[in-house]
């Protein structure tokens, strides 16, 4: 109608979660977060600038991001974009990163010089949370490390540096199970400049165990100490157990998941990547998963030993070595135990794994463990691909994804584990069939192969669907935010 003044549209909001420190819960409360707002009728879109992983996932442009934004755009019900996570640093050694950028690699770092130069990435980031911004009514962004690290302040684009650039506001929150996180907040107040301490709008307290009420106190001394108010107090949440984990920090607290007979062992290599590969296994009732530290042997009672993934094959294959691992996995094969490889654990199980390029580290090259009579060249371009097929001793269908530098070949390619819907093969078995492997991660996460391969194993599959796990366990995490998180004003102090 002629002079009718057009609807008022409420403008794309974002709020910002920081943290006094890593692994104090932020990527499981932005997946909560994400799926709470979602089933309030809002678009939701979740991002992070810049991530350290070498847990990751391919989306369907071709690209990589972290693990955990992948977990929290589905749960905003979308999928996964390059553009939420636009930086992503992926450690080959104990100096240096491969450096990705809008998913795809750009190069190697070592911390030092990229350091000097993330700030140049400022401008790539803030575009890519522009682009979800326009198509969100609201972005639950999700920060690095802690803000108080004012030694890394310079160029920095993962916490402060970003929230001030793109105007975002902030809420900081602080681990009480790891002790201190009065302290913590506190002192991070403490140690941000004036501007830095009023974008901060308020705190929240994560990982609480036992009757909330006796840290009511804190929560005032917290509040007096820096003027920030308390959003709420989050207890313990047993479901992140059933969700894929941001990075390797997580197996620092390991322990072996059920006590069924089947027994399966992971050694956990130094640059392990995607180990989330596992988590179904996990969740099976007659599988005994044991993650394997460095220190200790691969267990003698062992059915299965899968090696994993990892983002530096050769350097990983002489820690293996060095672990002796390698005289274990050895040992189990004589006994008549079976072997899978997954990605760079593939590589591993063959004659011999060449760089001559150098993409990994030096250029060299090593002897495999032999089991499969295939040898790798690590070479670009390096494969992000979402893939489907079947798996052939099983006859299963199977679906996940390819990451990986390098190709494989050799006799063995010649009984391919897979056979993918494009009609390529994938992977390698011994003649005998007790070592395959193959590069597709997320194998068993196809709850009909996992179900046939375990059984093949002796073991009696569960029937439990793996992605209906994963659902029900964002939606509880969902529904105990809404009890004890104060979302309403969360969403109101959103800028």
């Amino acid at each position: 109608m002629a002079g009718r003044t057009p609807p008022q549209q409420t403008p794309p909001r974002a709020i910002m979660l920081q943290g006094t420190g890593s692994d104090v819960g932020k990527s499981l409360l932005v997946a909560g977060l994400c799926r709470a707002l979602v089933r309030r009728g809002l678009s939701v879109r979740p991002f992070k600038p810049q991530n350290m992983s070498n847990n990751a996932a391919v989306t369907a442009d071709g690209g990589e991001i972290g693990r955990a934004q992948a977990l929290q755009a589905r749960a905003c019900g979308v999928a996964p974009s390059v553009h939420m996570n636009p930086v992503l640093l992926k450690p080959q050694s104990e100096v240096g990163s491969q450096v990705v950028v809008r998913g795809q690699v750009v190069g190697t770092a070592k911390a030092g010089d990229y350091q000097s130069r993330k700030g140049q990435l400022l401008p790539t980031v803030l575009d890519s949370f522009a682009r979800l911004k326009g198509e969100a009514d609201i972005v639950v962004v999700e920060g690095a490390g802690s803000p108080a690290e004012v030694n890394l302040r310079a160029g920095d684009i993962a916490n402060m540096g970003f929230a001030t650039a793109a105007d975002v506001p902030v809420l900081l929150v602080g681990d009480i199970d790891r002790g201190g996180v009065i302290a913590s907040l506190v002192g991070t107040h403490a140690l941000l400049p004036p501007d830095e301490q009023a974008r901060v709008k308020g705190f929240l307290i994560n990982k609480f165990r036992g009757d909330v009420r006796l840290f009511d106190s804190g929560l005032s001394i917290i509040a007096e100490r820096t003027g920030w108010r308390s959003f709420g107090v989050v207890p313990w949440l047993g479901e992140a157990a059933l969700l894929p984990a941001e990075d390797a920090v997580a197996l620092d607290t390991w322990k072996t998941r059920s006590g069924g007979r089947l027994k399966v062992a992971v050694p956990m290599l130094s640059r392990i990547a995607n180990f989330d590969d596992f988590d179904p296994l996990a969740q099976e009732p007659d599988v005994a998963l044991t993650m394997v530290p460095r220190g200790q042997p691969l267990p003698g009672d062992a059915d299965l030993i899968i090696l994993p993934g990892t983002k530096a094959t050769i350097a990983d294959l002489a820690v293996l070595r060095a672990q002796g691992w390698d005289v274990d996995l050895l040992a189990h094969w004589r006994r008549g135990g079976r072997v899978l490889g997954i990605c760079g654990g593939y590589q591993m199980l063959g004659r011999r794994i060449a760089d001559p390029e150098g993409i990994e580290g030096p250029p060299g090259d090593a002897a495999g463990l032999g089991l499969l009579d295939v040898e790798t060249v690590l070479k670009g371009p390096k494969v992000l691909e979402e893939a489907q097929g079947t798996e052939h001793s099983t006859g299963a269908a199977v679906a996940g994804y390819e990451m990986h530098m390098g190709r494989t070949d050799g006799p063995d390619r010649a009984r391919p584990m897979l056979t993918l819907a494009d009609g390529q093969t994938d992977g390698a078995m011994s003649v005998d069939g007790r070592a395959m492997g193959c590069y597709l991660h997320g194998l068993f996460t196809a709850d009909g192969f996992r179900a046939a391969f375990l059984g093949r194993l002796g073991a009696t599959p569960s029937g439990v669907s793996y992605q209906d796990t994963v659902e029900r366990a964002l939606d509880s995490v969902a529904d105990r935010l809404e009890t004890h998180l104060d979302v309403d004003g969360l969403l109101a102090v959103a800028g």
